[in-house]
């Protein structure tokens, strides 16, 4: 990769912790949250810790599997453990009753099934789902996988990448085809993103199964990028696209709520950490 893609750096930025432990946690964050890839030298200029030290931390991050170096070699990336563990807490989140109940509302509101999803490597994965109680309908659990580029939860988050992931999807062997509606031409694909950006939604329509379209908007937070979507999906012998388009308000109202619950949670993390 082109020194281009390397990511804007700050000055002086610590990385919190009083201890070596915590340290590493918080260098294991700060690489977790941003939309960037990092090489040691990067690193060095962003955290401000030596070189030597930051080279230990990461050696040891690579080899527990929470931390993978790409190809060539020089960049670091989060692991396949730490997506795993990243999937473990989504799934078990202690406020699975509440959030359960806003699905639960939005399903009955809508009368179609819900689901809370989040991105994992190339999938959408189902953290939730609440199904709608007509006979004709899909039944996916919690854990279930779809891939990005034919899911309208996947679209929705995938819209807000930077360069350097959205290069990555766009030219992934993934982009296969599951019905005649699925988008696997790379330049569509992206300007379908750009599109779904700036009006806020995203939409499949029959792109993963025959006969189920979908609606799905962004969980809003306060970091202005959001790793879950709230999604309605429905047989299109019982709602169009245009009828699924007409329930965004309720869709975003319940995308609210969950956006609070959230911020409960990290509420209640800063006061138990303090």
């Amino acid at each position: 990769m082109d020194d281009a893609a390397e990511p804007t750096t700050d000055e002086g930025l610590s990385l919190a912790g009083e201890t070596p432990a915590l340290r590493m946690v918080s260098l294991l964050e700060f690489i977790s949250t941003r939309d960037q890839i990092f090489t040691l030298q990067s690193l060095v200029v962003q955290t401000g810790l030596p070189k030597p030290t930051l080279h230990r931390m990461l050696q040891q991050l690579e080899g527990a599997g929470l931390l993978t170096r790409h190809s060539d070699g020089r960049h670091y990336g989060t692991g396949a453990r730490l997506r795993r563990m990243a999937e473990d807490v989504l799934l078990n989140d202690s406020r699975q009753g509440a959030r359960r109940m806003t699905l639960a509302q939005l399903a009955e509101e809508v009368g179609e099934s819900c689901n809370l999803t989040a991105v994992s490597g190339n999938d959408v994965i189902y953290l939730d789902r609440v199904e709608t109680s007509h006979p004709l309908r899909v039944h996916l659990e919690a854990g279930s996988r779809v891939p990005i580029h034919a899911s309208a939860s996947g679209k929705m988050i995938a819209s807000q990448y930077g360069d350097t992931p959205r290069r990555r999807l766009l030219t992934s062997a993934q982009l296969r085809a599951f019905t005649s509606n699925t988008v696997t031409d790379p330049d569509v694909l992206d300007e379908e993103l750009g599109s779904v950006r700036q009006v806020g939604y995203a939409l499949d329509r029959q792109e993963y199964l025959e006969g189920l379209v979908c609606l799905a908007v962004l969980i809003p937070t306060d970091i202005g990028r959001s790793n879950q979507a709230l999604a309605v999906q429905a047989p299109v012998i019982r709602k169009s696209i245009d009828d699924l388009v007409e329930l965004l308000p309720v869709v975003r109202a319940a995308a609210k709520r969950m956006a609070v619950l959230n911020e409960i949670d990290r509420d209640d993390a800063t006061a138990s950490s303090a």
